[in-house]
């Protein structure tokens, strides 16, 4: 039986727009498991982002619960969930959000030390295995800005998961990179999550769902559908690919 990270129940978020209410999210039941690779999908305006930054307390939610850990995320107070957020969740967005001044290996470690889980020895010794398993020594050293799209996501990767988090928060990883990147980044991914780790993406692009091991859609602030797969192992692409494909022609994509 899969062991649960988070629950959500009655999820709502709504929002006022020139005295007009609008509901992103509508009354949302969601877990999220140990282990699993979840990919939410839906069309842009269909809450999957909101829900995200919900689920991992980046954003408040109107009404419903979160439990995490037997904390409820929606009501906790700020500088408990910024302790989650060091310690307990690792985060991967399409906007890279790497301090400027500081190297590719600094940021890594930078986000060691604030976990408080390791002493500064450890720290480095965890950011030099990241940044040989990332393939990023050449560029360690180097501004963000000195480096590609690519270098600087999977540089992002390494600093989500340096203090071992119980889940990693990914929002469309690879919306700004190129195809060459995107691959890497999801092979990334996809051998964290063999590994044990678990991870929530958020995506609109069917290559990059196809690593998930279960995906949930959204339409208009609701899952309308869920689909499981087997963990992602590049010999099944094709069979993956075309039962995802004829899903979301059921769910009217």
């Amino acid at each position: 039986m899969k062991e649960c990270i988070i629950s959500a129940k009655g999820l709502c978020k709504s929002f006022v727009n020139e005295g007009v209410q609008n509901h992103v999210l509508s009354g949302i039941d969601l877990d999220i498991y140990r282990g699993d690779f979840t990919v939410i999908m839906g069309v842009s305006g269909s809450g999957k982002s909101t829900l995200m930054y919900a689920l991992s307390g980046m954003d408040r939610a109107t009404s419903g619960s979160i439990t995490y850990n037997g904390t409820n995320i929606a009501a906790a107070k700020e500088n408990k969930l910024a302790q989650l957020h060091r310690s307990d969740f690792g985060f991967v967005f399409q906007q890279i959000h790497l301090v400027s001044n500081l190297t590719l290996r600094e940021n890594i470690e930078v986000a060691g030390y604030l976990s408080g889980k390791y002493h500064a020895k450890d720290v480095k010794k965890e950011a030099d295995e990241l940044i040989s398993r990332m393939n990023i020594e050449k560029c360690a050293d180097n501004l963000p800005q000195r480096t590609s799209g690519g270098e600087q996501q999977r540089s992002a990767i390494a600093r989500a998961v340096i203090h071992k988090p119980e889940l990693v928060f990914a929002d469309e990883p690879t919306g700004a990179l190129n195809r060459a990147g995107t691959e890497t980044v999801l092979d990334l991914l996809s051998e964290l999550n063999r590994e044990g780790q678990s991870i929530l993406m958020v995506t609109h692009d069917r290559e990059a769902a196809l690593r998930g091991s279960r995906i949930v859609y959204l339409s208009d602030g609701k899952i309308i559908g869920e689909l499981e797969l087997p963990v992602y192992d590049a010999s099944n692409t094709d069979s993956r690919r075309a039962q995802l494909s004829a899903w979301l022609e059921s769910l009217k994509w």
